[in-house]
C-alpha cells in the first residue's frame, strides 16, 4: 500500500522538469569545483587544500555531487527510475520526498547536540584576533612537521620565536589538538572535548568551515544546495587557512598572507571577517533545518 504525502511535512512541490534542471545544476557546479582534483589525485598530485576538505571531512565527491532536494520538497516525476537514489525516499501519487520519519532514532542525540552547539555558536560573539597562528602552534618546535612534504617558510628556530612573539588565542578544540604539546600550555584558553560547544565562537575560521561537516551530518534530510554552499565556505576558509600557515605552498598557487607582518595580520583579519558574515546565513539555514527535523522527536 502506498503512503499518503504528508502535507503537513512538505513546504513545496517541485515540477519534474524544475527539479530536473536543479539537479542537472548542482552536478555541474560540483564538477566545476572539484573535476581538475579528481584528475590530479588520480595522478597521486597533492592538493592541501582539497585533501582537507575530502579527508579530515571524509565526505566524498560523489556523495557531494548526489543531488538531494532534502526534506521538506516533494518532487514530482513520470518515470519512478529517473528519482534520486535515496532509501530515505517515500512516494506517492507519482510524488516522491525525503521522509522525516526515516531519520534515525540513534542519530537524534548527534543531532540535538549539533543544533544547540549552532545556536550557541551563533549567538557568542565574534573574535578575530587569532591571525591564523594556529597553523604555526602546530608545527612549533615539532621534530617533524606535519605536511613535512611542503617547506617551511621560515627556520625552526626563527618560526619558533616568531610563535613564542605572539598570543596563541585559539577557540577551537578541533584545531587545538594539533598544537604541539609545547604549544599547547601556551595558548589562553584551556579547551577540551568536552567543552568544544561552549568555546566556539562564530568569527573562528575553522568554526566557519566545520558547517560544511554539519551541514552533510544530516545528509539525504537537508538540501544538497545547502551542503553545496557550506562547502564553497569551506574551501575559501581553507584556502586562506593554508595561505596564513607557516608552509610555502607557491607551487600549489597559493601566495602567504604573511601575518608574520602587520600588514598580513591586517589582511587575515579582513579575510576572517568576510568568512564570518558568509557564514552567518549558512549557520542560520542550518538552524532552521536542525530545529524542523528534530521537533519530530
Amino acid at each position: 500500500m502506498q503512503a499518503v504525502i504528508p502535507d503537513i511535512n512538505i513546504d513545496v512541490v517541485l515540477p519534474e522538469e524544475e527539479w530536473k534542471s536543479r539537479q542537472t545544476d548542482h552536478e555541474s557546479k560540483v564538477d566545476n569545483l572539484v573535476g581538475q582534483y579528481l584528475i590530479e589525485r588520480s595522478q597521486h598530485k597533492k592538493n592541501p587544500v582539497m585533501d582537507f576538505l575530502f579527508q579530515y571531512y571524509a565526505f566524498r565527491p560523489s556523495m557531494l555531487k548526489r543531488w538531494s532536494p532534502g526534506f521538506g520538497t516533494a518532487l514530482e516525476f513520470s518515470d519512478v527510475e529517473t528519482l534520486p537514489d535515496f532509501e530515505e525516499l517515500n512516494i506517492s501519487d507519482n510524488k516522491a520526498w525525503i521522509d522525516m520519519d526515516l531519520f534515525p532514532e540513534r542519530r537524534i542525540r548527534s543531532a540535538t547536540w549539533i543544533l544547540e552547539m549552532l545556536k550557541s555558536t551563533q549567538n557568542s560573539r565574534p573574535s578575530f584576533g587569532c591571525f591564523g597562528m594556529h597553523e604555526w602552534a602546530m608545527v612549533y618546535k615539532a621534530e617533524k612537521p606535519r605536511h613535512d612534504q611542503v617547506p617551511l617558510r621560515m627556520e625552526p628556530d626563527e618560526l619558533a620565536e616568531f610563535v613564542e612573539s605572539r598570543p596563541l588565542l585559539c577557540t577551537h578544540f578541533d584545531a587545538f589538538r594539533f598544537f604541539t604539546k609545547p604549544a599547547q600550555p601556551m595558548n589562553r584558553f584551556e579547551l577540551s572535548r568536552d567543552t568544544f560547544s561552549e568555546t566556539e565562537q562564530p568569527g573562528c575560521i575553522h568554526s566557519n568551515m566545520d558547517l560544511y561537516k554539519w551541514a552533510f551530518k544530516l545528509y539525504p534530510w537537508v538540501s544538497s544546495d545547502l551542503i553545496l554552499e557550506a562547502f564553497e565556505l569551506a574551501l575559501e576558509a581553507r584556502t586562506i587557512d593554508m595561505q596564513a600557515s607557516p608552509y610555502d605552498l607557491r607551487d600549489h598557487g597559493l601566495e602567504p598572507i604573511k601575518i608574520e607582518t602587520e600588514e598580513g595580520r591586517k589582511e587575515y583579519k579582513a579575510l576572517q571577517e568576510a568568512i564570518f558574515e558568509k557564514g552567518k546565513p549558512v549557520r542560520d539555514k542550518l538552524i532552521t533545518d536542525y530545529g524542523k527535523l528534530l521537533i519530530k522527536f
